[in-house]
C-alpha cells in the first residue's frame, strides 16, 4: 500500500528487489517536486530567495524534525550538507592544543571514526573505544567507562551502522552518561531517524544529535541536522557566517559573535535543495499520517518474513547463525549477516547482484535493508537455493 508513494524510483528499477535502502533509500515521487520548486523559488526570487528559506523553508522543516524527535525548541536544530562538517565544528569546541578525552565504540559509522583516529595520532588526544560486541553488555559497559574517567566529549551510535544493534531506551543510556555537566555527549541518530520511534523531550538539553536525510528519511544527500542543547555556550572554532545570524543586526563588534540558537553551530552558504526534498518527504508522511511508529511496525513484519524464507533456504552462508544481532526489539530496519571473509561476502553480494537483489556489504558483513516500498509477498531468495 506504500508503494504507490515511489513510483518513479520502482519504474525506473523494475525486476529488482532493493535491500540497499538503509544506505540508499528510495525517494517518495513528491521529491522531484520539491527539487523544481526549489528551482523555481530562485528563478522567482534570486538572492531574495534566502530571506524566504530563513523566513519559511528552514522553520517549517526545523518544526517538522522537531515533531518527529520531539524536541521542544525547533530553533535549536541546524543544518549542514553531511554529518562529518557537524562533527568538526563540535571537535572544534575544544583546545586541541590541551588534553582531550573521548570516548566512543569500535563501531561508529566512518565520518567519525576516520577523524578522531587521526586526532589521536597526537599525544595529547586520548582515544577510548568500546566494544559493542557482546551486545548483551554494551551499555553497561560503555556506562561503566564513561564513569570511570572525566571525558571531554562521549560519541556514540544509537543505531549501530555494522550490525543493526539499537539502543533500546535512549533516554536511560544518555542519562547514564551525563554524570559530568561538563562532557559533551552526541549520539549518532543517522540509522534512527524515521525508523525507529524516538523521544528526546527528556534529555534534549543534555545531548547533541546528529542525524540526515540520506537513509530513511529518504530525502537524499545534502541535508544534515544537529539537535543542540538549549543555552550551549560553546563557540566552535570551525565556524561559518551563518553561525551570525542571529547577531547581524547587533552593533560591530571586534568580537566573534554566535546566534544564541542552534545556529552558533552553523556554516556557510550551502544548496537547500536536499532541505527543500526532506521538507516534502516529511509533510507528506504528515499528511498521510504515516508516523515513525507506523513505519517501524511495517518494517519489523518484513524483516520476519525475510528471516522465514532464510530459514527455509537452509544457505551455509547467509542463515540464522552468522546473523548479527537477532533481538528485532533493539534493532534498526537493516540485517547484518557476519562471513568468514571480505571474499566470501563480495562473492555472495555479487551472486545476488546478478539475480536482480541489491545489497550492500562492509568488510565482512553483509547487509540487508527494509523500507515502506517493499512487499514481501515479493521477496524471492531462489538464487541462493
Amino acid at each position: 500500500m506504500y508503494q504507490q508513494f515511489y513510483q518513479q524510483f520502482l519504474n525506473a528499477n523494475k525486476g529488482k528487489q532493493h535491500f540497499a535502502c538503509h544506505s540508499h533509500h528510495y525517494w517518495p515521487d513528491i521529491t522531484r517536486e520539491a527539487m523544481l520548486e526549489y528551482w523555481d523559488d530562485t528563478a522567482r526570487l534570486v538572492d531574495d530567495k534566502w530571506r524566504y528559506i530563513f523566513a519559511e523553508k528552514v522553520p517549517q522543516t526545523q518544526q517538522l524534525i522537531a515533531d518527529v524527535l520531539h524536541l521542544p525548541h525547533p530553533e535549536q536544530l541546524v543544518f549542514a550538507p553531511n554529518t562529518h562538517e557537524l562533527v568538526m565544528r563540535l571537535l572544534s569546541c575544544f583546545d586541541l592544543r590541551q588534553p582531550v578525552k573521548i570516548l566512543t565504540t569500535d563501531s561508529e559509522f566512518y565520518s567519525f571514526t576516520r577523524q578522531v583516529k587521526r586526532l589521536a595520532e597526537y599525544d595529547n588526544i586520548q582515544l577510548d573505544i568500546i566494544p559493542t560486541e557482546p551486545f548483551a553488555t554494551f551499555e553497561q559497559r560503555f556506562a561503566a567507562a564513561a564513569a570511570a574517567q572525566q571525558y571531554q566529549l562521549i560519541f556514540c551510535s544509537q543505531v549501530f551502522f555494522n550490525s543493526g544493534y539499537a539502543i533500546a531506551n535512549l533516554t536511560g543510556f544518555v542519562q547514564q552518561l551525563a554524570t559530568n555537566p561538563d562532557t559533551m555527549i552526541v549520539i549518532d541518530g543517522y540509522h534512527a531517524f524515521m525508523a525507529i520511534p524516538t523521544d528526546l523531550s527528556a534529555i534534549a538539553e543534555r545531548v547533541f544529535y546528529i542525524a540526515g536525510s540520506y537513509k530513511y528519511a529518504q530525502g537524499g544527500e545534502g541535508c544534515c541536522f544537529m539537535a543542540v542543547p538549549v543555552g550551549s555556550s560553546e563557540r566552535p572554532l570551525y565556524t561559518g557566517w551563518f553561525a551570525e545570524f542571529g547577531t547581524l543586526t547587533a552593533e560591530k563588534s571586534a568580537a566573534i559573535l554566535y546566534s544564541e540558537d542552534g545556529y552558533r553551530f552553523a556554516g556557510a552558504t550551502m544548496d537547500y535543495t536536499a532541505l527543500y526534498r526532506l521538507n516534502s518527504v516529511l509533510r507528506l508522511f504528515k499528511q498521510q499520517g504515516i508516523s515513525v511508529g507506523r513505519i517501524h511496525q511495517y518494517v519489523q513484519q518484513l524483516q520476519q518474513v525475510f528471516l522465514a524464507k532464510v530459514a527455509e533456504l537452509n544457505h551455509p552462508q547467509l542463515n540464522n547463525k552468522t546473523l548479527v544481532a537477532h533481538d528485532l526489539s533493539c534493532h534498526g530496519h537493516f540485517l547484518t549477516f557476519r562471513f568468514g571473509s571480505l571474499v566470501e561476502v563480495a562473492e555472495l553480494a555479487a551472486v545476488l547482484k546478478r539475480a536482480g537483489i541489491e545489497t550492500d556489504y562492509r568488510g565482512d558483513r553483509l547487509r540487508f535493508g527494509f523500507a515502506l516500498y517493499h512487499n514481501s509477498e515479493q521477496y524471492d531468495l531462489s538464487c541462493l537455493a
